[in-house]
């Protein structure tokens, strides 16, 4: 009785805790773009807002906010074009010689990157892939897939897996036969959340969306 009493308080513990965490994880994103955009705009219109007065002769309500989303629109428009990104790769290469910069710069890029669905390098599936050793399985991101010329005229067909730790943006990419590979039934949103809880908020039981391997092939 007692023992039951117990397991059913661990369940709503544990249950708590995902769901919390599941909050925190999800808001903290939220806030943060909030905040920075905010940030922006605030910023933007302190600089824009006061020339447009002398200008027009009276203040525009919004101003900076009109002039922020312009600013982000044409980064974009010369980011597309290859004068743009040859001036943001230089820009980029300057960033990495800033020892601080360079950090903080790296890790938030590769982020965006990999999280970026129009990016050929992104995560395009969250995976589990039997490493470092055989028993022992760990949590990856399926970011691209190639062909190894093994011998002449004989292929393999391998799919790159980048295994992070718990703070995303580091990790190692290993190559694997894609036979090798367990696809859960799980969103590359999930994945993430399951890497950055420390694997507290996964499932009880994952389902698998496609598994395709054969033991006596490895």
């Amino acid at each position: 009785m007692e023992r039951a009493a117990g397991r059913r308080v661990d369940g709503i513990r544990a249950g708590f805790k995902g769901i919390f965490i599941t909050g925190l994880l999800v808001s903290i994103p939220v806030v943060l773009t909030v905040f920075a955009l905010w940030w922006f705009f605030t910023l933007v219109d302190g600089l824009l807002g006061p020339a447009f007065a002398g200008l027009l002769g009276y203040r525009i309500p919004g101003v900076g906010f009109l002039s922020s989303l312009l600013i982000i629109f044409l980064i974009g428009l010369v980011a597309t074009n290859v004068v743009g990104r040859r001036i943001f790769s230089w820009a980029e290469r300057l960033f990495l010689h800033i020892p601080i910069a360079k950090t903080v710069y790296a890790a938030l890029k590769s982020m965006m990157d990999a999280l970026n669905p129009e990016r050929g390098g992104s995560f395009r599936r969250f995976v589990i892939v039997e490493y470092p050793r055989p028993g022992t399985y760990a949590f990856g991101f399926l970011t691209d897939q190639s062909t190894l010329e093994t011998a002449p005229g004989e292929e393999a067909h391998l799919v790159a897996v980048y295994v992070p730790t718990n703070h995303l943006y580091l990790g190692e990419t290993v190559l694997l036969p894609r036979r090798d590979v367990i696809f859960p039934d799980l969103t590359v949103e999930e994945g993430v959340r399951i890497v950055l809880s420390g694997g507290s908020i996964l499932p009880a039981r994952i389902r698998l969306k496609d598994y395709v391997r054969t033991p006596a092939a490895r």
